[in-house]
C-alpha cells in the first residue's frame, strides 16, 4: 500500500484547513439584526431542503445497495454507501460554511469598505468546500485501499455466478465513484431546479413587471432564490466536482488493472512492483495537488493586497497548477526511476503519465480562459450581448444562443487535441491521467467556484437589509466576478468528465472483450450504430425534463408572487412584509417531485439497454451520449454565462428600468438553467452511465433479450 499513509496524512491536512477556515469565517460578526435575520432564513431554507432531498434519496440508496450486494459483490455494496456519506458530508459542511459565510461577506464590506478583505471573507468561506471536495474523496479512497487491499493483491481474472470475467477491486473501486455520482447527480439536479425556478419567478415578477431591484426585500421570492444559491449553487457544485474527481481517479485505476490482467494473458507481463506503484499514482498525483492548494490558498490569505478580485482568483488558481505541475514532477521521478514499462505504451519512459496528466492540466486552464473569454464582460462576446439589448429581447436571446454554439468548437478542439497527445504518450492509461492532471487542483477551483454563490447572496443581503450603495457596489463587482469563475469551473468539470467518461468506456469494452483481443469498437455494426444514435438523444431529452421542471416550478413562483403583490395590502409600497416562507415550500415541493425522472435516467437507461440489447448497444449509447452531452453542456453553460453578464454590464452602466435593461434581464432569465441546471448536470450524466454500465456488464453480457432470442433461432 504504497503511500497510503501520505494520502491520510495530507487529507487529514486539508480537513483541518478547511475546520480553521470555517471557524475563522464564523467567529466573524453577522452585522445588524435584519441582516442576522435574513441570513438565518436562508440558512433554515437551505437545511431544510437539504433534509427533504436526502429523504428522497434514501429510497435510491438502499435499492442501488441491495442490487449490488446481491448480484455483483457485497463489497460494492460497502464502497457504494461510502461513496454516498463522503459526498453528502462534503456537500452538506460547504453548504452551512456558504449560509454562514454570506452575512460575513455582507457585514466585511459594510465595516470595512474594502473589496480587498471582502474578497478574503468570500474566498475563505469557498475553500471550506473546496477542501472537503479533495480531502473527503482522498479519505475514502484511502479507506478502500487499506480495507480491500486483499482484493488488489490477488488481482486478476475472476468469475462470479455469470461468465463474465471481472476484476473485484476495480468493481469495489467502481462502486465508490457510483457512490459519489448519485449523490452528485441529486444535487445539482434537485438544487438546479430548486435555484432557478426560485430565480427566474423573482426576476420575472420582480424586476420585469414591478420593476424593483434584483434582492428587493419586497419580492416575496427572494429568500427562496438566496437559499437556492446555496442547495444549487454550493451543495450541487460540491458534489458535482466531487464525482468527477473521484471518476478521473477510479478511471485511471481500473484502467491499470485491466492493463496489469491482460498483460498476464498476451505475454509481456507488467512487473508487480511497476502495477503497485501505477495503482497509487493517480491517488498520489492528486494528493500532491491538494497540498499545493493548501498553499496556494495560504498565499492569497496572508498577503495584504486583494484589491482586483479577478487578479487574486487567477493568482490562487495558478499557483496551485504551477505547484502541482512542479512537485508531481518530483514525485514521478521518484517513483519511477529505474523501472522497466514493458507491457505498457508509454512512450517517453518514466514521465509518460506525467506528461499526459499535465495535457490535462494545460488544456483545462485552456478550456477556462475560453469560457472567461465569453462569459466575461470584459471581452467583446458579452459586450455584443448587451449592446444587442437595445434591439429587444428577442435579438439578446439570440446573440446568446450564437455565442454558446461559437464557444463549442475551440473547447472541443481542446480536448480533442489533448485526448489525442495524452493517448500518444501513455495510450489509454495517459487519456485517463489527463482527466486526473485537470482535476488534481480541484480544491482551487471548486473554491473559487464557491465564492461565486457566496457573493451574490451577500449582495442580496445587502439590499434586503438596506445597506447603502457602497456596500452593494462591492458585493456586485464580486458577483460579476464570480459569473465568469462559475463559468470556467463549468469548462474543467465538462472537460474533465469527457476524459473520464472515455476512460470509463474502454474499460466497459475490456470488461466484456475477450482477453486475447485488442479493444474495439465496430461502429458499422447496426446495434452499436443505433445505440449511438439513441444515446446523442439522451442528454437533449434529458436537458428537455430539466428545463420543463424548472419551468414548471418558476410558473408556480410567479403565480405565488403575483398573487402577494395582488392581495397582501401595502405589500408593494413596502408598508408589509411578504409571506417569503410560502415561496420557499413553493420551490422545495417543485424541485423535490421534479428531480427524479431526470436522476434516474442515468441509472436506468444503461440498465434496461444492457438487458435488452446487450453491451456492444450499451457501448454505442455511451459514445454517442458523451459526445452530443459535451457539446450541449459546454453550449449551455457559455450562453447562460454571457447572458448574465450582459445584464450586469449594463447594470453597471447605471441603465436599471430601461427598456435595455428589461431585454437583457429576458436573456439572463432563458440562461439561468441553461447555465445552473442543464449544463452541471450534463457531465454528471455521463459519468454515472459509464460507472452504472461498467458495473453491469458483469450481468447483462450473459443475460439479455437479443442473445436469449437469437439463441432461440440459432
Amino acid at each position: 500500500m504504497l503511500g497510503v499513509e501520505f494520502v491520510l496524512l495530507v487529507s487529514m491536512l486539508g480537513v483541518a484547513y478547511a475546520g480553521y477556515n470555517f471557524s475563522s469565517v464564523k467567529k466573524l460578526q453577522e452585522g445588524t439584526d435584519d441582516m442576522k435575520e435574513i441570513a438565518q432564513s436562508i440558512r433554515e431554507g437551505a437545511n431544510s431542503f437539504l433534509q427533504e432531498e436526502y429523504k428522497v434519496l434514501l429510497k435510491t440508496i438502499l435499492v442501488i445497495t441491495a442490487v449490488l450486494a446481491i448480484f455483483i459483490q457485497y463489497t460494492s455494496a460497502i464502497t457504494f454507501v461510502l461513496g454516498i456519506f463522503m459526498s453528502g458530508l462534503a456537500g452538506f459542511i460547504g453548504m452551512k460554511m456558504s449560509t454562514y459565510a454570506n452575512v460575513r461577506v455582507t457585514n466585511t464590506a459594510r465595516l470595512t469598505k474594502n473589496i480587498g478583505k471582502t474578497l478574503k471573507v468570500a474566498l475563505q468561506g469557498g475553500s471550506v468546500m473546496g477542501l472537503c471536495v479533495s480531502a473527503f474523496s482522498l479519505i475514502g479512497l484511502a479507506i478502500i485501499y487499506i480495507v480491500f487491499y486483499w482484493q488488489l493483491q490477488s488481482v486478476g481474472s475472476y468469475t462470479n455466478w455469470c461468465s463474465i470475467t471481472f476484476e473485484p477491486f476495480s468493481m469495489t473501486l467502481s462502486s465508490y465513484a457510483l457512490g459519489c455520482s448519485v449523490v452528485a447527480m441529486f444535487n445539482r439536479v434537485g438544487g438546479g431546479i430548486y435555484t432557478k425556478a426560485a430565480d427566474m419567478g423573482s426576476d420575472l415578477v420582480g424586476k420585469a413587471e414591478m420593476n424593483i431591484p434584483e434582492d428587493s426585500p419586497l419580492n416575496p421570492g427572494v429568500i427562496a432564490d438566496a437559499v437556492g444559491d446555496n442547495v444549487g449553487d454550493t451543495a450541487g457544485l460540491g458534489s458535482d466536482m466531487k464525482e468527477s474527481y473521484v471518476g478521473a481517479i477510479v478511471s485511471a485505476i481500473v484502467l491499470i488493472i485491466h492493463l496489469y490482467t491482460r498483460s498476464q494473458v498476451v505475454g509481456t507481463p507488467i512487473d508487480d512492483g511497476l502495477f503497485a506503484k501505477l495503482n497509487m499514482y493517480p491517488i498520489l498525483f492528486c494528493t500532491v495537488g491538494l497540498l499545493s492548494c493548501i498553499v496556494g490558498l495560504m498565499y492569497i490569505f496572508l498577503k495584504k493586497d486583494g484589491s482586483d478580485p479577478h487578479k487574486e482568483l487567477n493568482k490562487a488558481t495558478w499557483i496551485s497548477a504551477g505547484l502541482t505541475a512542479v512537485l508531481n514532477l518530483i514525485l514521478t521521478v521518484l517513483m519511477f526511476k529505474g523501472e522497466s514499462f514493458v507491457g505498457l505504451p508509454f512512450r517517453i519512459g518514466s514521465i509518460s503519465p506525467y506528461l499526459s496528466a499535465v495535457f490535462g492540466i494545460i488544456s483545462g486552464i485552456a478550456i477556462g480562459m475560453i469560457a472567461e473569454y465569453y462569459t466575461s464582460y470584459d471581452y467583446k462576446p458579452t459586450k455584443g450581448i448587451a449592446e444587442a439589448s437595445k434591439e429587444g429581447s428577442a435579438i439578446t436571446i439570440t446573440r446568446g444562443l450564437a455565442v454558446g454554439m461559437e464557444s463549442t468548437l475551440l473547447s472541443v478542439f481542446i480536448l480533442g487535441l489533448a485526448l489525442m497527445l495524452a493517448y500518444f504518450i501513455s495510450g489509454i492509461f495517459g487519456i485517463a491521467m489527463a482527466a486526473v492532471g485537470m482535476l488534481s487542483f480541484v480544491s482551487v477551483t471548486v473554491s473559487v467556484d464557491t465564492y461565486g454563490p457566496i457573493s451574490d447572496n451577500a449582495g442580496g443581503i445587502a439590499e434586503m437589509s438596506g445597506l447603502g450603495e457602497d456596500v452593494r457596489e462591492i458585493t456586485d463587482k464580486l458577483d460579476a466576478v464570480g459569473n465568469t469563475t462559475a463559468a470556467i469551473g463549468k469548462g474543467f468539470a465538462i472537460g474533465s468528465a469527457s476524459f473520464a467518461a472515455v476512460s470509463l468506456m474502454i474499460s466497459f469494452l475490456y470488461a466484456f472483450s475477450p482477453i486475447d483481443l485488442d479493444v474495439s469498437l465496430d461502429l458499422l455494426n447496426p446495434i452499436v450504430l443505433s445505440g449511438t444514435l439513441i444515446g446523442a438523444a439522451i442528454p437533449f431529452f434529458f436537458s428537455g425534463l430539466l428545463i420543463r421542471a424548472v419551468s414548471s416550478s418558476a410558473g408556480q413562483m410567479v403565480d405565488e408572487i403575483r398573487r402577494q403583490f395582488r392581495e397582501i395590502v401595502g405589500l408593494a409600497e413596502g408598508k408589509t412584509k411578504p409571506d417569503y416562507k410560502r415561496c420557499i415550500v413553493i420551490a422545495t415541493k417543485g424541485a423535490l417531485k421534479a428531480m427524479k425522472s431526470p436522476a434516474l435516467i442515468s441509472i436506468v437507461v444503461p440498465v434496461v439497454s444492457g438487458f435488452i440489447m446487450g453491451p456492444d448497444f450499451v457501448a454505442g449509447i455511451l459514445m454517442g451520449s458523451t459526445i452530443s452531452a459535451i457539446m450541449l453542456a459546454i453550449f449551455c453553460g457559455n450562453s447562460g454565462g454571457a447572458w448574465d453578464n450582459a445584464k450586469k454590464l449594463i447594470e453597471s452602466m447605471g441603465l436599471k428600468g430601461t427598456p435595455q435593461h428589461a431585454a437583457a434581464v429576458v436573456g439572463d432569465t432563458v440562461g439561468d438553467p441553461l447555465k445552473d441546471t442543464v449544463g452541471p448536470s450534463l457531465d454528471i450524466l455521463i459519468k454515472i452511465m459509464s460507472t452504472v454500465s461498467l458495473i453491469m456488464v458483469c450481468i447483462y453480457s450473459d443475460f439479455n433479450l437479443i442473445k436469449w432470442l437469437l439463441s432461440l433461432f440459432g
